[in-house]
């Protein structure tokens, strides 16, 4: 599996213990988000985005009021070809979990890409993530990074 990859030996940190969450039935905040994408897998190894320390709880913001859901990652590599996929992993399973009138902005890390500017802007592009969702080898893909075997997944 470790031919073509552009990090084949990333770090991996251990998976804390997730702690019982008590908060307003009907309030959304940055656990509740990241309690949904922790578990999505990266492309190219068998860990989760968590576990690669790609996203974390506080890489995610969210603005009831506005209606917007923000949610920074960082890729394991400056030079990540699979940042954009894993992009289109966050914006999906956040399309299938939680309402629609949330406005989402997925970005990557200030300074951890190489093209970090031409990401932003295809994550950010509905149009473009609809075009790269119809792609059948690149949503399975998404798919695969969404089954997660975890126990607490979902």
């Amino acid at each position: 599996m470790t031919v073509g990859m552009i990090n084949a030996n990333p770090v991996v940190h251990e998976r804390p213990e997730r702690a019982a969450h008590p908060h307003a039935a009907d309030a959304l905040d940055p656990l509740d988000i990241f309690d949904t994408v922790r578990d999505i897998k990266d492309p190219e190894h068998p860990y989760s985005l968590e576990q690669l320390s790609v996203l974390s709880e506080e890489s995610i913001s969210v603005d009831e009021k506005l209606g917007r859901i923000q949610i920074t990652f960082t890729p394991t590599v400056q030079h990540c070809s699979m940042a954009t996929v894993i992009g289109l992993c966050l914006r999906l399973k956040l399309m299938q979990n939680f309402p629609q009138h949330f406005k989402v902005d997925i970005k990557v890390a200030p300074g951890s890409l190489a093209n970090e500017e031409s990401v932003n802007k295809q994550l950010n592009d509905k149009e473009r993530v609809a075009a790269a969702l119809e792609n059948p080898n690149l949503r399975q893909l998404v798919d695969e990074c969404l089954c997660s075997n975890d126990p607490y997944s979902h």
